[in-house]
């Protein structure tokens, strides 16, 4: 047999704040491929910004083993910054993005998970890349870099040398696919096994989002229009008869709503339907035929089309993962 490849080191940067599944999640997955490549394929490292423990989200403190930007001297392999709060505010300056500067230059790849992705930006790393990141803060992070390309549904994204992960659990997704990336299929098949884990998730992150309806917006007229919009989904809402609700011309009106709001009035009012066939398909038992009629959809396909437009699955498998669980009576004695 040959010699076994040396290991690649893998450095998680965590921060104070930092999810301890940020962390935690993608060091398991590659945890458990060493065991089921028979070698140690892969060195786990925790960096922090300065000595001493880190204190996570949840109050547990984590210990780095290294410290950035003094600790480091052997080659890394794979660099990857977990989220924590306020990343949206990290400093262009900082000790920490001043060293992902310099480092990422000599790693093989590098990426983040969740709001890790705002300290990439932040060190200059992300112009010009398509990246993802937890969609609550994807449009902040699009705001403030204009330059990045934010896929805000995507699970994770590959782009060069680049990987970045949605939030939280979606770091043990982005690790999976480097596993498969490094050690092939079959082992990343037995490591998504053995954790309990999607080899390969369905649907993006839009799923999770908890919007709850299209936020009006605009001039007082027109969020008034929407709330209406939004309340009464299953009626004409052509852009003839909500310009005559407001008493404007279909051309006046359809200028002046995109103008205000940022969208055309039917991308606005398919995403308050879709997002009342999203609280249907939650806590009711409607067949999809009698849901797409109560939200204004022609017939069950169209609402399908739709859904998985702005939500990235279907109906039904939109009701398998979050319809609400009926609890089963207690049977008296």
């Amino acid at each position: 047999m040959g010699a076994k490849p040396k290991p690649r080191t893998i450095v998680i940067v965590a921060l104070p704040g930092v999810q301890l599944l940020d962390v935690a999640g993608p060091l398991d997955v590659f945890a458990e491929a060493n065991v089921q490549a028979g070698y140690p394929a892969y060195a786990l490292f925790v960096a922090g910004a300065e000595p001493g423990p880190i204190r996570s989200s949840s109050g547990v403190r984590l210990m780095p083993d290294r410290i950035v930007d003094r600790d480091f001297q052997e080659p890394i392999d794979t660099l990857l910054v977990a989220g924590c709060p306020n990343a949206a505010e990290v400093p262009t300056d900082g000790s920490v993005v001043d060293w992902l500067r310099r480092r990422t230059s000599r790693t093989r790849r590098f990426g983040s998970v969740c709001s890790g992705a705002f300290f990439l930006a932040a060190a200059g790393l992300l112009d010009g890349r398509r990246v993802t990141t937890h969609w609550a803060v994807a449009d902040t992070l699009a705001r403030k870099f204009p330059s990045v390309t934010v896929d805000k549904d995507a699970i994770y994204v590959i782009d060069g040398k680049l990987r970045t992960a949605a939030g939280v659990t979606a770091g043990l997704d982005l690790a999976l696919a480097l596993v498969e990336e490094d050690l092939g299929r079959d082992t990343a098949m037995r490591v998504a096994s053995q954790l309990v884990m999607f080899f390969k998730r369905p649907g993006g992150q839009m799923q999770f989002t908890r919007g709850g309806e299209a936020v009006p917006a605009g001039r007082a007229a027109l969020q008034e229009l929407q709330r209406w919009v939004a309340a009464n989904p299953g009626l004409d809402h052509s852009v003839a008869s909500l310009a005559t609700r407001m008493e404007l011309s279909s051309r006046h009106f359809a200028r002046l709503f995109r103008a205000e709001v940022g969208v055309t009035p039917a991308t606005w009012v398919e995403e308050a339907r879709v997002n009342a066939a999203r609280r249907l398909l939650e806590f009711g038992n409607e067949a999809p035929k009698q849901v797409a009629l109560h939200c204004g959809f022609a017939d069950a396909d169209t609402l399908r089309r739709a859904f998985h437009r702005h939500v990235g699955v279907t109906p039904a498998e939109y009701r398998k993962r979050f319809a609400r669980i009926t609890e089963v009576p207690r049977r008296e004695r």
